[in-house]
């Protein structure tokens, strides 16, 4: 068989130790019981030595296997050779190997008590898996010494809520490939220097990543995973992962990982069918198998499947060092009908459609990372209306630090595409979001699902002439950055991306040797900056004490004001929205203190290739009541334009 590495010789006279355990009786409780969240530290492959023997010691649950065997490159593939001993009634097999050691491949080979069945199987619980599409589980271990602490300290002082938080969304494969050969990755080392650099740059405080676990699909972007517990050797080793992480870190930048625990897909070596039984899976597909995505779905009220879960967060924000993971589909997980037709699911014990098993699964893991993490984040894919996701548990919300904002996107990006003539009539769309706004923690997610399936890139999406659909990326942009909520833009929309994503391409790197592209990312520099010096701009931003409407009312202008607010008087932001391409003169709007209020941001400004349209550089304010407010400014309004003003002195 074709291997990444050279099969080694085989050491003379293999043989399994049985008298070796890194499991204590505690261990098989908590496991069963379904409270055990370091499982990544007892069971898979572990390099260890025992009486001065080094060696391997596997460990795998599959409680209706009749025989279960290790399998490897060590001894040249032979299925039935080294025997795995039963732990009582646990379900899990171990034994402890001498004689194989770092980089061994293995497999478990799975003699089913049912049907005859028989199967081989990467580890669950590997740390390192051979690059696809070969499928064997790696021995490796997982030291690194890290350089982090000063961030780590950092991160357990912060509150999230209070806290600037604008996170660059990347896919590793495509954000940029190898520049002599363009169909290279490049490897997590690679990245790092690249990646922090560019981060700096652009000033967001946060990455995140589209799964980086292990996939057998490459065109999935990591979604449908079956290594929970192994960067994908695509890019690298596990150390080199821990590296790009620590380069992060060290360079001041936040890490976000895409986890799923919502579904897993059916490849014969994955977790589907582990021992010749729906393991992991609902057996009924009614409640086992997703309709969309063809993958099966996690057994959340089987303990152990809930532990295994668990155990793969902490091992991300433990082992890997990451501080957060955005949950994905997390709507597919709350509803038993979801994307289902009538009869095609099956109610829960009081009629209902919840899934109740995931959300006392969903809540258990909000509890475990908020405290064994402190200044970790968990973030929602939630696309419902579903009741206080970010909410705590004990409010009986599901305990999430923050949801994604669908609706917004959903809504910004449909006035966006309208021609601006007829902006006036979908007014609402942008007003609409302050009615919920405070109802849950926001992220306002501008992400990959945008710009792929023939939706076209966030510059593609707006309309008017090439010079108007610069003006009017730049207004969207800015927009989401004066909106209370964390920031999420994906690759490549900081800089005016013209193509739609795709996984098989680096970003389109040479736009940024022109004017308006390289204005577009200078902007979003801009943003990054102002948002994060400015209290006003994320003191507040989970709260109305942080925002006031000045005047939501002028649709016949299609312009929109209002003002951000901190922790105290002078850290007022007035933002002014033009969604139009009439420069509007002496437009007149109400501000809650005199004196000169300095224009702190112009989308039009000519060092983001505007027209240069503005106020020179500020205003006095006028003695004349306005809006409700005691003082007005009397402002010259930019094109497809907007403007952050704030007062000085």
């Amino acid at each position: 068989m074709s291997r990444q590495q050279a099969t080694p010789p085989a050491p003379a006279g293999l043989s399994v130790r049985h008298d070796v355990t890194r499991l204590s009786e505690q261990d098989l409780y908590l496991f069963n019981e379904g409270t055990h969240f370091q499982l990544h530290h007892k069971l898979g492959a572990h390099l260890m030595e025992h009486q001065g023997e080094p060696g391997v010691y596997f460990a795998v649950w599959a409680p209706n296997a009749d025989r279960v065997f290790v399998t490897g490159d060590f001894n040249h593939w032979r299925a039935e050779e080294l025997e795995l001993w039963q732990r009582g009634c646990s379900g899990i097999w171990e034994g402890f190997i001498p004689g194989i050691g770092q980089g061994a491949l293995y497999k478990y080979r799975i003699h089913s008590r049912f049907h005859g069945h028989r199967s081989e199987k990467a580890d669950p619980f590997g740390f390192y898996h051979e690059t696809p599409p070969l499928t064997a589980s790696v021995v490796w271990d997982l030291d690194y010494d890290w350089g982090d602490d000063e961030w780590l300290e950092r991160r357990r002082r912060r509150d999230g809520l209070k806290e600037p938080m604008s996170i660059y969304e990347v896919h590793l494969g495509s954000w940029m490939r190898s520049p002599d050969h363009p169909h290279r990755f490049l490897s997590y080392r690679d990245l790092a220097p690249r990646l922090v650099a560019y981060l700096q740059e652009t000033g967001f405080t946060h990455v995140e990543f589209l799964p980086v676990m292990e996939h057998p699909f490459y065109a999935s972007w990591g979604y449908q995973t079956t290594g929970y517990f192994a960067p994908t050797s695509r890019y690298g080793s596990p150390q080199d992962f821990m590296f790009l992480v620590d380069s992060l870190h060290q360079g001041g930048i936040g890490v976000i990982l895409d986890w799923v625990p919502s579904h897993f897909p059916s490849d014969h070596h994955g977790l589907s069918y582990f021992d010749g039984t729906h393991l992991y899976e609902h057996a009924d597909p009614r409640q086992g198998f997703h309709p969309d995505w063809r993958s099966y779905i996690f057994n959340y009220g089987r303990n152990e499947v809930r532990a295994f879960l668990l155990s793969s967060a902490y091992f991300w924000l433990e082992v890997m060092h990451v501080d957060g993971l955005r949950v994905d589909a997390v709507a597919s997980m709350l509803y038993l009908d979801y994307s289902r037709k009538d009869g095609e699911w099956i109610p829960n014990r009081f009629g209902g459609n919840e899934n109740l098993e995931a959300v006392s699964f969903l809540r258990d893991f909000n509890r475990t990372v908020y405290q064994a993490f402190p200044g970790g984040q968990t973030i929602a894919e939630e696309s419902t209306a579903w009741p206080m996701v970010s909410r705590p548990t004990y409010l009986g919300g599901l305990g999430f630090g923050f949801k994604w904002d669908m609706g917004w996107m959903h809504d910004t990006l449909f006035y966006f595409q309208r021609d601006p003539i007829y902006r006036k009539y979908h007014h609402g769309q942008l007003t609409f979001r302050m009615l919920y706004a405070f109802s849950e923690n926001f992220v306002l997610p501008l992400s990959h699902d945008e710009v792929v399936h023939g939706k076209g890139s966030l510059l593609g999406k707006m309309p008017g002439d090439t010079w108007q659909k610069f003006a009017n990326l730049r207004l969207l942009l800015g927009y989401m950055w004066a909106q209370p909520g964390k920031k999420l833009l994906f690759m490549g929309g900081e800089f005016g991306q013209w193509r739609e994503w795709s996984h098989e391409h680096s970003l389109d790197w040479h736009l940024l040797d022109y004017p308006s592209h390289a204005g577009v990312k200078r902007w979003v520099s801009d943003l990054n900056r102002t948002y994060r010096s400015e209290p006003g701009l994320h003191r507040r931003e989970a709260s109305w004490e942080g925002f006031s409407w000045v005047d939501c009312n002028d649709s016949q202008a299609s312009v929109l004001t209002f003002l951000r607010l901190g922790d105290h008087p002078g850290q007022e932001v007035l933002v002014v929205c033009n969604f139009t391409p009439v420069v509007r003169h002496d437009y007149r709007v109400g501000a809650p203190r005199g004196g000169f209020w300095r224009e702190i941001l112009n989308s039009d400004a000519r060092d983001y290739d505007g027209s240069g349209v503005g106020n020179a550089g500020g205003v006095m304010a006028l003695d004349q009541p306005l809006h409700g407010r005691p003082h007005s400014l009397s402002l010259t309004l930019p094109p497809l334009g907007i403007l952050f003003l704030k007062p000085e002195g």
